[in-house]
């Protein structure tokens, strides 16, 4: 008999309905049993094209009995509803960030009613290819990393994956970034395609986080690089015995430098007819990363969105450690906004000594 993880969402707009999305892909492990819209309009349209309950209050999202609330909200509104929610002995998972700048991260902390009610919604460390390389580093095939670069993603969501690729914590870190104008072609972005796409200026960041201990991030990130088809995602990763780029380990066997390389199994692919989704990735032999969705078509950031929500669930079920905590999160948007004003200043800015550390 299944018994699926029950989750209630706050919020109807964008980000709110990846989680509906995934729930509707496979309820027999994940259930939205209601959404909170901000009037019965959008309620309504929630019900009409998800078959989820919608409500306009919280104690009638409540009634519905969810194992945690999704916050989806906005970053003004995300802080209130998270001491809201706290104070009622609710456990909630909350988009990131869970407070807009560094003045509401403290006061976030420091009045929150009980930080280990909190969860947040940072999946990037789950998607196929990064726990793939998160595996691989974890089975010591470049030794002891040492220096990271992400060229992906912005700012927090980034700054976890450097995190979690030296496998550090709320460590002092100094952070020193420039910000510069360059020009690029944008074929596509949040509204759809550009039929006619010409140069015009973005604005690219570069940033280093220095971990001390030798540790060090770099930072690369260009405007609207999520969506932008003509740039490449990129994440170096040097240990001490080796370098991971992207897909490629290059490792020291004790006696020459080896070349391997994650391989991903897709399915859909010439003549296979077995559906249109990547399987498995593997290394040297041994699969490092399964997915446990195979028959949803999920794409890869919806698989690490379905995964996060079941590891929540499983925390919500008080059998595992949460996925990624208000204190992680605090860290990472600090880092991030850290490396907005370097970039600002021309000046280094200190991260350390934060409440949540």
């Amino acid at each position: 008999m299944s018994n699926p993880v029950r989750f209630a969402v706050i919020g109807s707009g964008w980000r709110a309905q990846f989680h509906l999305r995934v729930a509707a892909a496979d309820p027999a492990r994940l259930e939205a049993v209601a959404v909170m819209a901000r009037d019965q309009a959008k309620a309504d349209a929630i019900r009409s094209r998800y078959g989820v309950p919608g409500v306009t209050s919280i104690d009638d999202l409540l009634a519905h009995e969810p194992e945690f609330v999704v916050a989806d909200v906005s970053w003004p509104a995300m802080p209130g509803i998270l001491k809201e929610l706290s104070a009622r002995g609710v456990r909630v998972l909350a988009e990131t960030p869970p407070a807009p700048d560094l003045a509401g991260l403290r006061d976030l902390w420091t009045t929150i009613k009980d930080e280990t009610l909190v969860q947040v919604a940072e999946q990037y460390v789950l998607m196929p290819g990064h726990a793939a390389r998160l595996a691989v580093i974890a089975g010591g095939a470049i030794g002891t990393p040492q220096a990271v670069e992400v060229a992906s993603t912005h700012l927090y969501h980034a700054t976890s994956l450097i995190r979690a690729f030296l496998a550090v914590g709320t460590d002092r870190a100094v952070v020193s970034g420039r910000s510069f104008e360059t020009r690029m072609a944008l074929p596509l972005g949040f509204d759809g395609w550009n039929t006619d796409p010409q140069p015009e200026a973005q604005t690219s960041t570069y940033a280093t986080l220095d971990f001390g201990d030798g540790r060090v991030g770099v930072y690369d990130f260009m405007n609207m690089q999520w969506w932008n088809p003509l740039l490449a995602r990129r994440v170096v990763v040097r240990g001490t015995l080796g370098e991971l780029v992207d897909d490629t380990v290059t490792s020291w066997d004790g006696h020459d430098p080896v070349t391997s390389r994650i391989e991903y199994r897709r399915t859909g692919v010439d003549m296979n007819l077995e559906g249109n989704e990547v399987v498995h990735a593997s290394f040297n032999g041994t699969v490092v990363w399964r997915n446990t969705w195979v028959g949803t078509r999920l794409s890869e950031d919806d698989l690490a969105v379905a995964d996060h929500l079941v590891a929540v669930g499983a925390w919500a079920r008080g059998e595992a450690e949460g996925p990624y905590s208000l204190a992680a999160a605090c860290q990472d948007h600090a880092l991030g906004l850290a490396i907005e004003e370097s970039a600002r200043t021309h000046q280094d800015v200190v991260v350390e000594g934060e409440p949540w550390a």
